[in-house]
C-alpha cells in the first residue's frame, strides 16, 4: 500500500494480509460440528463470538446508562434514540430561557406514521422554561396536524427563542458556545416497538442519567483541518466535544473491551492447541476486526449524527467529506437492536471478513510511491489521491484517536503519534502551506508527476496501469466544464508518458448512498487503464483531434448508456473513452503552435457528451420533444399559452393535444407540464392511444420513488418503444437539469437509470407472479 496513512494501512492489511494467515482455520471461541471452513469463515464466527461477549460485558458495566422507556400502558419498551437540542441562554434579558437550537421539528414523515414535536413554553417560571411533547402518530394513536415551524430562521446559527420570540443572532450563540455554555436539552425519545417506532416526549429521569454520566479518558487531541469545518467556531475544537458524556464512557468501554476480548481469544486458542506465539498472532488478528466494529459504532455515536425522519434511523458522522456543525442530534442506544447499535456494526465487519478471498498470502507495508523500491516488476493499481477534495488523513483522525487506543499495543508502529501524520500526504491544501494556494497546487502536482514517473519505471511491462478515480467535474470555465482534480491527474499520466487503452466504470457506492438526502452523489468509480504511450507516437492538429471524437466518442457513449452508467457519473466515465483519443498522439497542436492542454480536450469531451444527448432529441415522438424544449425553459412551472402554441405548432402539434396526452395543464392563458405528484395512478401504458416516452419517463419515476420498483417494471414491459426511449430521455433531462442547476430534479432522473438494470429484471416477469399488489 503506497499510502503513509496509518488507518488506510490498517484496512489493507485487514483484506490482504490476515485473512489468508487463517484461512481454513475452524472458530477456537467455541464447539462446532463443521469439517470445512472455507476462507477467513472460522476467524469471522471468532469475531462473531467475541464481540457478542463484548457487547453482554459492556452492558453489565454501563447498561444502566441507557434506561428503557416507560409507556402509558405501563410496560417499559428499550430506547431506540433520543434526540436532543443544543442550548443557550437567550440574549433577551427581560426573558434568559434556556433556548434550544432546533433545526426541524419532525420525528418521522413515513406515510401514515407522521410524528413531531411540540413545543411548550412555561411561562409562569422565572426564566421560561420550554418542554416538549409528541405529536401525529405515538404509541398508535394518530393526531391531526403538522410539525411547527423550528426556531431557525436562516443559514448559521440564527434562532428564534421559543419564549418571547427574540432572535439571537450568530454572535451571541457564538460567544456562548465559546464561553462554554452551550448546553443540550432532551427533545424526544424514539423507542422499539411491535415492527414500528414509537415517539415519547422526553423526561427528567432519562435526561439526569445521561446528563450524569461521567466517563474516565477523553480523546482531547486538537481537530485539525477538514475535521473543524465550523465547529470551533462553537467551542467544539477538540475530538472528546464532538460526543456526549454518556457517548464517551461508552465508546471508551468498548475500546478497552478490545484488549480483553483479546485475552480471552489468547486463552482460547491455546486450549485449541495452537502455540503460545500462534495464539497472540490470531489474538492480535481477532482484536483488529474488534476494533473496527468499535470504530464502525463511533461514526452513529457522535453529536454530530442526526435523525433522518424518512429513514427513521439515526444518520451518521461522515455525511460528507467533512465534519459539520449541527444543531439537534440523535444519540442512539448501542445496546438496541436497531439503528446505531454495536451488533449491527459487528455484523457488518463480520459479513466482509466472511467473504474475503483470503488467498493468497499478502502483505502490506508502508511506502511512498513517489520513491516506490522493488527488486522486480510489479503490477500496479491505485486510487491517487482527488487534489484538495478529500484530506483523507485529516478526517481519518476521528477514527484514529480511537484505534489507537484499542491497537496500539499491538501495531505500535502505526500509533507511534497522537494523530494521523499529515506532511506527506499528497493533497493540495491551502492550510498546510499556511494558505498559500500555488505552493499546495505545486506541492500536489509535483508529487503526483514523481509517483507517476517511478510507477512507470517498476510497473510490469505486459500488465498495465490501473487507476481508480471518482471525482466529480465542478468547475465551469469558458470553454465548458473541467475538473482540476481531473486536469492535474491526467496531466501528470500524459507528461510520464502513458496514454489511456481503456475504461471501466465500476459501481462501486452502497445504493442507499444515492437516494439518502436527494443528494447527486457519483455512484461509480471510473477504472482508466493505461499503457506506455509508444515512442513513435504521431502528432497531430486541434482539428483532426475533434474529428476523432466526434466520430468515436458517441459509440462509447452508447455503450456507456447501454450499461446503465448513472447519469451524475456521465461525465466522469466519458473521459476515459475521450482521452483515449487524446493521449494516443504524442502532441495536439493548436493553431498558434502550441501544444492544446488537458483543460481545453476536457472541456471539448464535455461538448461532444452534450451535442451526442441532443442529438437524440430526434428519436423521440412529437410531444415529447415539445416536452424537453418546454421543460428546458421552463421545468414544470407555468408559461405563456401562446410560446406553448408557437412551439407546438413548429413540431406540427397543438397545445389541446398534449393536454389529451396527459403531459400539459391549460387554463387562464397559462400552460405547465404535469407535476409527478399529479400523474394519473390509474395509467396503463398499454392501452394509452397517445403514449410519449415523456409520460412514461415520467410515471416510472413516480413508481421507483413512492409505489415500488415492481410497478415501474410493470410499465417498462408493457410500454414498448416509449419505455425504452424513457432510459435516454431520462439522461438528456438530467443534463438539462444539472445545467440549470435543478439538484432536486436531477437527483429523480439520476434514481432512476440507477434502477433501470433492477426494472429491466423485473419487466421479465409479469406484476402478478411479483406477488405485488397495487
Amino acid at each position: 500500500a503506497s499510502d503513509l496513512n496509518p488507518v488506510a494501512v490498517l484496512i489493507n492489511k485487514a483484506m490482504i494480509e490476515i485473512p489468508p494467515k487463517w484461512a481454513g482455520q475452524p472458530p477456537v471461541s467455541e464447539q462446532h460440528t463443521l469439517d470445512h471452513w472455507p476462507g477467513a469463515t472460522g476467524l469471522a464466527a471468532d469475531v462473531r463470538h467475541y464481540g457478542k461477549w463484548m457487547r453482554t460485558e459492556a452492558y453489565k458495566r454501563i447498561g444502566h446508562l441507557y434506561p428503557k422507556a416507560k409507556l402509558s400502558a405501563g410496560v417499559e419498551a428499550t430506547v431506540i434514540a433520543w434526540l436532543w437540542a443544543r442550548t443557550v441562554v437567550c440574549p433577551n434579558p427581560a426573558c434568559r430561557a434556556e433556548m434550544p437550537l432546533v433545526s426541524s421539528f419532525w420525528l418521522s414523515k413515513k406515510k401514515n406514521r407522521r410524528a413531531w414535536i411540540e413545543p411548550e413554553v412555561d411561562r409562569g417560571l422565572d426564566p421560561p422554561q420550554i418542554r416538549f411533547t409528541i405529536g401525529g402518530d405515538t404509541e398508535g394513536r394518530r393526531h391531526p396536524g403538522t410539525a411547527p415551524d423550528p426556531p431557525k430562521v436562516a443559514r448559521g446559527a440564527k434562532f428564534r427563542c421559543l419564549a418571547c420570540g427574540n432572535v439571537a443572532p450568530d454572535a451571541h450563540i457564538r460567544g456562548e458556545s465559546m464561553a462554554g455554555r452551550m448546553g443540550a436539552q432532551l427533545l424526544a425519545i424514539i423507542a422499539e416497538g411491535d415492527r414500528r417506532r414509537i415517539y415519547l416526549a422526553p423526561t427528567r429521569e432519562q435526561e439526569r442519567v445521561a446528563l450524569d454520566a461521567k466517563p474516565q479518558w477523553k480523546p482531547d487531541n486538537d481537530l485539525i483541518g477538514k475535521c473543524r469545518d465550523q465547529l470551533p467556531l462553537y467551542g467544539m475544537d477538540t475530538f472528546d466535544k464532538l460526543f456526549t458524556s454518556r457517548q464517551l464512557v461508552a465508546l471508551t468501554t468498548f475500546s478497552d473491551l478490545v484488549g480483553e476480548a483479546r485475552q480471552r481469544v489468547i486463552a482460547d486458542a491455546q486450549m485449541a492447541g495452537f502455540d503460545a506465539v500462534s495464539a497472540q498472532e490470531y489474538a492480535d488478528a481477532v482484536a483488529t476486526y474488534l476494533a473496527f466494529a468499535v470504530d464502525k459504532l463511533v461514526d452513529r455515536q457522535s453529536t454530530i449524527c442526526l435523525w433522518d425522519v424518512g429513514k427513521v434511523i439515526v444518520s451518521h458522522t461522515f455525511a460528507r467529506q467533512a465534519i459539520p456543525m449541527t444543531w439537534d442530534f440523535a444519540e442512539g442506544n448501542p445496546f438496541s437492536a436497531s439503528t446505531g447499535n454495536f451488533l449491527s456494526a459487528l455484523n457488518w465487519i463480520e459479513k466482509v471478513l466472511g467473504v474475503l478471498p483470503a488467498r493468497p498470502a499478502g502483505q502490506v507495508n508502508q511506502k511512498d510511491a513517489a520513491s516506490l523500491e522493488h527488486a522486480n516488476r510489479i503490477i500496479i493499481s491505485t486510487d491517487p489521491p482527488y487534489y484538495d477534495n478529500i484530506c483523507y488523513a485529516d478526517l481519518s483522525d476521528f477514527f484514529y484517536v480511537w484505534l489507537r487506543r484499542s491497537l496500539g499495543h499491538i501495531y505500535p508502529e502505526l500509533f507511534a503519534t497522537l494523530l494521523v501524520p499529515k506532511s506527506e500526504e499528497l493533497v493540495a491544501t491551502p492550510y498546510r502551506f499556511d494558505g498559500d494556494k500555488e505552493k499546495a497546487q505545486e506541492f500536489f502536482e509535483d508529487g503526483l508527476f514523481r509517483a507517476f514517473a517511478r510507477m512507470r519505471e517498476v510497473a510490469h511491462p505486459n500488465y498495465p496501469l490501473t487507476i481508480y478515480y471518482a471525482y466529480k467535474q465542478r468547475e465551469s470555465t469558458q470553454d465548458g466544464k473541467t475538473s482540476t482534480g481531473w486536469e492535474t491527474m491526467l496531466e501528470g499520466l500524459i507528461q510520464t508518458g502513458y496514454q489511456i487503452t481503456g475504461t471501466w466504470p465500476m459501481r462501486t457506492e452502497l445504493g442507499n448512498r444515492l437516494v439518502a438526502g436527494g443528494k447527486n452523489a457519483l455512484a461509480s468509480s471510473i477504472v482508466l487503464v493505461c499503457r506506455p504511450r509508444p515512442a513513435d507516437a504521431p502528432r497531430t492538429g486541434r482539428r483532426r483531434f475533434l474529428r476523432a471524437l466526434r466520430t468515436e466518442l458517441p459509440a462509447a457513449l452508447h455503450l456507456l448508456q447501454q450499461g446503465h452508467i448513472a447519469p451524475v457519473d456521465m461525465n466522469q466515465a466519458v473521459i476515459g473513452p475521450g482521452m483515449a483519443i487524446y493521449s494516443r498522439y504524442r502532441q495536439i497542436l493548436e493553431a498558434d503552435g502550441t501544444s492544446m492542454p488537458v483543460r481545453t480536450a476536457l472541456a471539448f469531451i464535455n461538448q461532444v457528451v452534450d451535442e451526442y444527448l441532443a442529438d437524440q432529441d430526434s428519436e423521440y415522438d412529437a410531444d415529447t420533444r415539445w416536452a424537453l424544449a418546454w421543460f428546458e425553459q421552463h421545468a414544470f412551472n407555468e408559461g405563456v399559452y401562446g410560446d406553448a402554441e408557437t412551439l407546438a405548432t413548429a413540431k406540427n402539434i397543438s397545445v389541446q393535444g398534449l393536454v389529451e396526452a396527459g403531459i400539459l395543464h391549460s387554463g387562464g392563458g397559462k400552460v405547465r407540464l404535469v407535476r409527478r405528484d399529479e400523474l394519473d395512478l390509474e395509467w396503463d401504458p398499454a392501452t394509452d392511444k397517445r403514449l410519449t416516452a415523456w409520460e412514461v419517463c415520467q410515471q416510472m419515476i413516480y413508481a421507483v420513488g413512492h409505489r415500488g420498483e415492481p410497478v415501474a417494471g410493470e410499465m417498462l414491459r408493457t410500454g414498448g418503444v416509449a419505455a425504452v426511449a424513457a432510459q435516454s430521455l431520462a439522461y438528456r433531462l438530467y443534463a438539462i437539469s444539472e445545467k440549470n442547476g435543478w439538484a432536486e430534479e436531477a437527483f429523480w432522473y439520476n434514481v432512476l437509470i440507477t434502477s433501470w438494470l433492477e426494472l429491466s429484471k423485473l419487466s421479465m416477469v409479469p406484476l402478478q407472479e411479483q406477488g405485488q399488489f397495487v
